[in-house]
C-alpha cells in the first residue's frame, strides 16, 4: 500500500523569539504573560478596616539594624543573639525609652542559634532589659520580623499591651550543621552504653559515610525546590527576560551605594564591633556594588540552570547575616510618652498559594488585601519597598500587579492594581544589593520605608515581602 505523502503537512510554528524586554516593558506591554491558573479561586472580599485599640493606632516609634553582611565576613563568629543584641540595645539607647515600660520581647528568626532557641527572650538578657519582660521567637521564613511586628501590633490592638520591643536576626555563618540520622542514633546509644565494651561495640557499627556532615539546604520541604530553583522556574513560566531582571539588579546596587554615600542609612545603622575581639568596626552593608553594570552583570553565568537559566549571583539576594529591632507601642502611649513616631500602621495582609507553582508570588495576592483593608489604591502610594530574593521575583510581582489577565484570573477583580512606578519602588535599594538575612529583613524594608517617607515629607508606603512556603505579606503604613 502506498505512503501518503507528507508534502502538504503545514510547516511547524518556529520557536519564539528571545525575550529581550526592559523591566518596564515587562510590566506594561508584556504584563498578561504572566502565568494564571486560568480560573479564579474562592477569595474573599476584603473591605476597609480602621486599625485602632483602647489606645488609638499602632505607632512605630523608632527602629534601628546592624549592617548587613555577607555570609562568611563580618559577622563570622556572631551568632543572632549577638547580632540582635545588638541591634536591640542599640534601639533601646537611642529612643531613651526606660526598659521598665516594655511589656514584651518579640523576634523572628528562620534559623535560631542551637544553645538558644528563644531569640525573644534572649534579647531581654542581651539588651540588659527588666527580667519580668516575657520573650518569645516566631518563624515565618523571610517574612519572619514582620510576623514579629503583626504579633506585637495584634496584642497592642486588643489592649493586652501597650509596647513591644520586635525584630529579627539571621547569621547564616554559623548555621548548626547536622549528622545523618544514623550517626545520631549512634551517638545517642553512645551516651547510654554502661560499660567500655557497648560503647566499643557501638562504635564498630559507626561508618565513615555516617559521619559525613549534612548541610542544611533552603529548600521547600513539600517539594524539593530550593527558593533559587523555584524562582528559576517562575521566569520561565512568567516569561521574564534576563535584562529585566538584571537591569533590577543594577537598580537596586545603584540606589543602595547613593543611599551610603549620601548617609540616608546613617540613622537606620548601628556601628558593630565583631566579637570576640571587637577589634574591628563595620559601618555599612558589604554587598553593595558602586561598580556595577549591566555590561558586568550579563557576563555572569547562570546558577540554578546552567544551560537554559537566567538567574545569576548578580541578580538574586546573598546569603546574609544581621539583625533588626524596632520598638512600637499604643498611640497613646507614644504621646504620654511624649515619643513623635516614625509612623503607623494602616493595615496589613498575609496571603499564600501552592508553593509548587508560584512560590514567591504571594505579594501579588497579599497587596490587594492589604489596600482594600487600607481603603487606599496602588497608586495613593508614595513609597513602594518590595522585598528582592531574586529580580525573578521582584519582575513577577510587578507584572502580576499591572496584569489584567491576573486581576481576573486569579484575584477575581475587574482590574488590577496598576503599574508600579520605579520612581517610587525601592529607592533606597534592596535586598539583592543590601543583603538579606531571612529574619531580619521585614525589619529593614519596614524602617526603609518609613525614614524615607519622613525624609521626603510624604505619608504612605506599601510594603511587600515574599516567604517560604507559598506566603506573601503586605502592609501600609502612614505618617499622619
Amino acid at each position: 500500500m502506498a505512503t501518503k505523502s507528507n508534502a502538504s503537512s503545514p510547516t511547524p510554528d518556529p520557536l519564539p523569539k528571545p525575550n529581550h524586554a526592559s523591566a518596564i516593558e515587562e510590566m506594561t506591554v508584556r504584563a498578561d504573560t504572566v502565568w494564571t491558573r486560568g480560573k479564579a479561586p474562592a477569595i474573599k472580599k476584603h473591605s476597609k478596616k480602621k486599625l485602632s485599640g483602647p489606645g488609638g493606632r499602632v505607632a512605630i516609634v523608632d527602629a534601628c539594624r546592624t549592617p548587613f553582611c555577607k555570609v562568611g565576613s563580618d559577622y563570622n563568629t556572631m551568632d543572632v543573639v549577638d547580632l540582635a543584641g545588638i541591634a536591640a540595645a542599640e534601639l533601646i539607647t537611642r529612643s531613651g525609652i526606660d526598659g521598665a515600660e516594655i511589656d514584651t520581647s518579640i523576634f523572628g528568626c528562620v534559623i535560631p542559634a542551637l544553645n538558644a532557641p528563644n531569640l525573644g527572650r534572649e534579647v531581654v538578657f542581651r539588651a540588659s532589659l527588666p527580667h519580668r519582660i516575657p520573650g518569645y521567637s516566631v518563624n515565618l521564613a523571610c517574612a519572619s520580623s514582620n510576623r514579629a511586628v503583626t504579633s506585637a501590633a495584634e496584642s497592642i490592638l486588643i489592649g493586652q499591651i501597650e509596647v513591644a520591643l520586635v525584630g529579627g536576626a539571621e547569621s547564616l555563618s554559623n548555621v548548626p550543621i547536622r549528622y545523618s540520622q544514623e550517626a545520631a542514633h549512634r551517638l545517642m546509644e553512645l551516651s547510654k552504653a554502661k560499660n567500655p565494651a557497648q560503647k566499643l561495640g557501638i562504635l564498630a557499627k559507626v561508618r565513615p559515610k555516617d559521619l559525613v556532615p549534612v548541610p542544611p539546604a533552603i529548600a521547600e520541604y513539600t517539594t524539593g525546590m530550593t527558593m533559587g530553583q523555584a524562582a528559576e522556574k517562575m521566569a520561565k513560566e512568567n516569561d521574564i527576560s534576563r535584562e529585566a531582571q538584571d537591569e533590577i539588579a543594577l537598580m537596586s546596587h545603584d540606589r543602595a551605594a547613593a543611599a551610603i554615600r549620601e548617609g540616608r542609612f546613617a540613622e537606620q545603622v548601628v556601628p558593630v564591633f565583631a566579637a570576640p575581639k571587637h577589634d574591628r568596626v563595620t559601618l555599612v552593608d558589604n554587598g553593595v556594588r558602586s561598580d556595577s553594570s549591566m555590561e558586568a552583570l550579563g557576563k555572569l553565568k547562570p546558577v540554578f540552570d546552567k544551560r537554559y537559566g537566567t538567574l545569576t549571583a548578580g541578580n538574586s539576594s546573598p546569603l546574609t547575616d544581621g539583625a533588626s529591632a524596632l520598638l512600637l507601642m499604643s498611640e497613646k502611649k507614644a504621646k504620654d510618652l511624649g515619643f513623635e513616631p516614625l509612623g503607623y500602621i494602616r493595615s496589613w495582609a498575609y496571603a499564600a498559594l501552592d508553593p509548587s507553582t508560584q512560590l514567591l508570588q504571594g505579594p501579588a495576592y497579599a497587596a490587594p488585601m492589604a489596600l482594600d483593608r487600607a481603603g487606599l489604591k496602588l497608586d495613593d502610594m508614595d513609597l513602594i519597598e518590595m522585598h528582592e530574593a531574586f529580580a525573578a521575583q521582584i519582575v513577577s510581582n510587578l507584572k502580576a500587579f499591572a496584569s489584567p489577565k491576573f486581576a481576573r484570573d486569579e484575584l477575581g477583580r475587574s482590574a488590577p492594581l496598576g503599574v508600579v512606578d520605579f520612581a517610587k519602588l525601592n529607592v533606597n535599594g534592596g535586598s539583592i544589593s543590601i543583603g538579606h538575612p531571612f529574619g531580619a529583613t521585614g525589619g529593614r524594608v519596614t524602617m526603609q520605608l518609613l525614614y524615607e517617607l519622613r525624609r521626603r515629607g510624604q505619608e504612605l508606603g506599601l510594603m511587600t515581602v515574599c516567604a517560604a512556603g507559598g506566603v506573601g505579606f503586605a502592609m501600609v503604613v502612614e505618617r499622619g
